[in-house]
């Protein structure tokens, strides 16, 4: 069942999203929709920032809700909603809108099972994958609302498809260094030499709560009379 929840995870990989986003501009970029274009370019790059910063806060200073089990937004989460309902959205610009909307949900729900398998592979708790899910929708949101009043762009829908297909089979299972290097990255800023991990968090949470005092027991010295 793991090879399963692998194979699902890795189409939310930043060796597979992180290319596709790029080709996707690239497509924008060739047929002319430059708002488009630009509104991807910074929608998608702010989804990532605060995927990072989220990171970053707690592997350096221990940030996060301990009584939600967060530790940080979901990146495989939050690039595989942000990537794909936006790719099923222009590659079917053309069909009519009820059919437009289901392939576009269709692939929302893929993205959302990719949230699941971080979560059944004990990569994130649930409420990391739901973050993902939030903020990637965000951003589809954000992208179909900055671009509503534009032209449908004049992609190659056959062309671009197979494109980012190739690109999706190509890419399926390689591996990006993107933990380390945020790893890294929180370490300088924050001056310490080993990162926050969630076990030791959760340890320092429960050291650090008052002792209950126990209750005295029935057979103790009774108290003196008043």
């Amino acid at each position: 069942m793991s090879n399963f929840w692998i194979t699902i995870t890795n189409f939310g990989s930043a060796a597979v999203t992180v290319p596709l986003a790029a080709a996707l501009t690239l497509w924008l970029l060739s047929a002319r929709a430059w708002h488009a274009a630009f509104a991807w370019v910074a929608l998608f790059g702010a989804g990532s920032l605060v995927v990072a910063v989220s990171k970053v806060m707690f592997l350096g200073w221990g940030v996060g809700v301990r009584e939600l089990d967060f530790t940080g937004v979901s990146g495989h989460t939050m690039f595989a909603a942000t990537v794909y309902p936006v790719i099923a959205w222009l590659l079917l610009r053309k069909l009519a809108l009820p059919w437009r909307v289901l392939g576009t949900l269709a692939a929302a729900a893929g993205s959302v099972a990719v949230g699941v398998s971080r979560v059944a592979l004990s990569a994130h708790s649930v409420s990391e994958s739901v973050a993902g899910c939030v903020v990637g929708f965000s951003v589809c949101a954000a992208f179909a609302w900055v671009t509503r009043g534009d032209d449908a762009p004049n992609l190659k829908t056959l062309p671009m498809a197979a494109s980012l297909f190739v690109l999706v089979m190509w890419l399926h299972g390689e591996r990006v260094p993107t933990q380390r290097w945020i790893t890294e990255i929180a370490l300088m800023m924050s001056g310490r030499e080993q990162p926050f991990k969630r076990y030791s968090w959760h340890v320092r949470e429960r050291a650090s709560l008052p002792a209950v005092p126990a209750l005295p027991s029935s057979g103790g010295v009774p108290s003196p009379a008043r």
